[in-house]
């Protein structure tokens, strides 16, 4: 005889509520922007009722900003993998600017520039938002200082190569909204991977020994 499928507790089912609810919010701000993303169209996408989202998430601005919460850590949580598979199997600047791009231009900064307009002139959206984006940023710098305590470069001129590479990043992937010129960004970052080579003058070699001693092992 079959057993019957284990019942989710309650608390299961509030959190799965919770992620549905937050997904739906990150989708509709990527794919439609902020001024749709009205709590009865979340409370739509995501197949629940007006209720439950009101249960979990008390005002529009209380949901939109525990998505991006959720969303910058999950974006924290990948760059410290990337951040010590790098420095455990080694690499070149090259392939962090590469994986930022990525990143970045997935769906992290399009989402971005739409809630900084809100969060500019609405004081309780931008209230609730400092402390989030603030977490994401030490976030940031701990991976730059663990990256560079494994490849025994300057904490502080990684930290700075690092977030002047993201600012960079930015800037580029806003102006792809009304830009579509794939071999321009390529250009760009081609550019700006030499300037980071640049900083980082001993580690491309040593990078590149690791692996040639890994490969001849």
């Amino acid at each position: 005889m079959a057993r019957a499928p284990k019942r989710r507790s309650q608390k299961e089912r509030s959190a799965e509520t919770s992620a549905r609810l937050m997904n739906a919010t990150i989708d509709l701000l990527h794919d439609r922007g902020i001024t749709r993303a009205t709590t009865p169209e979340i409370a739509r996408t995501a197949g629940v009722s007006r209720g439950a989202l009101t249960h979990h998430f008390p005002t529009r601005e209380t949901i939109i900003t525990a998505s991006i919460a959720n969303m910058l850590h999950l974006v924290n949580e990948d760059m410290r993998r990337f951040g010590r598979e790098f420095a455990e199997n080694g690499g070149s600047s090259d392939e962090i600017v590469d994986y930022l791009w990525k990143v970045m231009s997935d769906r992290l900064f399009y989402v971005t520039i739409e809630y900084l307009p809100e969060a500019r002139h609405n004081d309780e959206f931008r209230t609730q938002l400092v402390p989030v984006v603030r977490e994401f940023h030490e976030g940031l710098d701990a991976i730059w200082t663990e990256l560079a305590a494994r490849t025994g470069v300057d904490p502080e001129h990684t930290r700075n190569v690092m977030n002047a590479t993201m600012c960079c990043i930015r800037g580029m992937i806003a102006q792809t909204i009304l830009r579509k010129d794939p071999e321009y960004y390529d250009g760009l970052l081609r550019f700006w991977k030499e300037q980071v080579r640049q900083q980082f003058p001993n580690y491309g070699g040593a990078a590149a020994k690791t692996r040639q001693k890994k490969v001849a092992v």
